[in-house]
């Protein structure tokens, strides 16, 4: 998987591309980490390139999710599509996240 961030303004993005499972979960959590520690409110993950995710990648979603909380900042997922999406609907992560 392919992971980048930037922050424009007050809102951190990490876009991701390829497959999101166990062996790629501890860079996605080193690029969150990075950027919670920005001057950010928001950070948006970017899936629009990704196509499959696995039950360790929405683990570490939730982690993301409860630092973030501590930090005073939310986290919103936007470009579900297909697959992914069809995971995030089953997981009830709009319960959780913002989806766009």
């Amino acid at each position: 998987m392919f992971i980048s961030s930037q922050l424009v303004g007050t809102v951190a993005t990490i876009t991701l591309r390829g497959s999101f499972g166990f062996s790629e979960h501890r860079d996605f959590r080193k690029a969150v980490k990075e950027q919670l520690a920005a001057p950010c409110t928001v950070l948006e993950i970017d899936f629009d390139g990704v196509d499959y995710l696995d039950s360790s990648a929405l683990g570490s979603l939730l982690l993301s999710r409860e630092e973030a909380g501590a930090a005073g900042k939310s986290i919103v997922l936007v470009n579900c599509r297909g697959t992914v999406k069809q995971i995030i609907d089953i997981a009830n992560f709009h319960r959780l996240f913002t989806i766009r």
